[in-house]
């Protein structure tokens, strides 16, 4: 689907953006158009190529299962949709091909409310590949449902693809002890971390896990520790973030992945929220919160930075998220307005950024 062009069926896309209300409109606006336009089949979007030639370029691991629930909130009719990460062998470990299954139900999907520069109870369709607002006044057609199925058919896996992804998987995470277990004699889950051992429990960092069958990378993380445990019917994670103040941090429990196998050949995945922010003394974080002011101010006028500066800049995003958690509401669009600075000061700078941005994510959306 990558290398073909756009069209009634399926959408392709650079990246999104649904941290943002353009960003998050756009989203809503595709999902909407392709399910009003394939009442009887599935349609996609795909994202991380380059919409002039085609080219994989991928996109950063992404992990927010509450995605049905921005669909939920915004459109009437809502259709069942999914993301999934797709590792390609000539992306880097840290880039996936995101897909984006969106499976319509009975009647049409419109905008429930406004948002952006889109009315609520827009309705949208495909023509062609350009998703349009339209006053729906007839019948929708039945008409890529045969087409559809055909691709799907012809993308199923096989025992030779199965076994080639254990091997590729087994051999590119070799330093970082790679496994395999068979769930209910179909599915084979691989996963590989850095593993360590503190106060009797293992944890493991660096972490890659990966649903063979499917073809689906289901968690990649470089830094957070990561809990893993399982059965003969399901494979737990607990996501840990790293998070404190002035050089004191700890480790929290952030989100729970349990993965159910069934005897039917299905599978499941229940991922629940189980973050209690740290809390933190009222007077400290004032002095923070106003630290990490003066250094943005420092930054936005290009100025140098005192040795105890650039200590706090590596915790410049983490802390404005603890402030934010206890209550600084002023200290959330200050995480979106530092982006661009943290960008161009190092690689490292922008990756913590967006660490913290994901815990952020996961928490409005729960």
């Amino acid at each position: 689907m990558a290398h073909n062009d756009e069209n009634s069926f399926y959408d392709k896309k650079r990246k999104i953006d649904i941290g943002h209300k353009e960003g998050k409109a756009k989203f809503l606006k595709h999902v909407c158009a392709l399910s009003n336009s394939n009442p009887k089949n599935n349609s996609y979007i795909v994202i991380g190529v380059q919409d002039e030639d085609n080219q994989i370029i991928g996109v950063d691991f992404f992990d927010d299962s509450k995605i049905q629930n921005l669909i939920n909130a915004y459109l009437d009719n809502p259709p069942i949709v999914q993301y999934e990460n797709i590792p390609f062998p000539h992306l880097p470990d840290d880039k996936v091909v995101g897909l984006v299954t969106i499976r319509p139900i009975d009647g049409i999907t419109s905008l429930r409310k406004n948002i952006w520069k889109y009315y609520g109870g827009s309705v949208f369709f495909r023509e062609g590949s350009i998703s349009m607002p339209k006053v729906f006044d007839i019948e929708i057609k039945d008409i890529n449902s045969r087409l559809v199925s055909a691709i799907e058919n012809h993308a199923k896996n096989n025992i030779e693809l199965t076994l080639n992804g254990v091997f590729d998987f087994m051999n590119k995470r070799r330093d970082y002890n790679p496994q395999y277990h068979v769930f209910k004699e179909y599915f084979v889950l691989c996963w590989s971390g850095s593993k360590k051992e503190v106060k009797n429990e293992t944890f493991y960092s660096r972490v890659d896990i990966e649903l063979i069958n499917e073809q689906v990378r289901l968690f990649y993380s470089a830094l957070d520790e990561v809990a893993i445990s399982y059965d003969d019917r399901s494979f737990k994670i607990i996501e840990y973030v790293r998070l404190g103040l002035q050089q004191s941090f700890k480790y929290y429990k952030l989100e729970e992945t349990l993965i159910t196998f069934e005897d039917n050949a299905n599978y499941s995945i229940d991922a629940k929220l189980i973050f209690e922010p740290p809390q933190f003394n009222r007077k400290l974080l004032h002095h923070i919160y106003n630290t990490n002011n003066a250094i943005l101010e420092k930054l936005e006028k290009n100025m140098r930075l005192a040795p105890h500066e650039i200590s706090d800049l590596e915790n410049l995003a983490a802390s404005y998220l603890i402030c934010y958690l206890n209550g600084f509401d002023e200290a959330l669009p200050k995480l979106d307005y530092i982006k661009p600075y943290l960008k161009r000061q190092s690689r490292n700078l922008y990756q913590s950024y967006k660490d913290t941005m994901r815990i952020l994510r996961k928490v409005k959306y729960s």
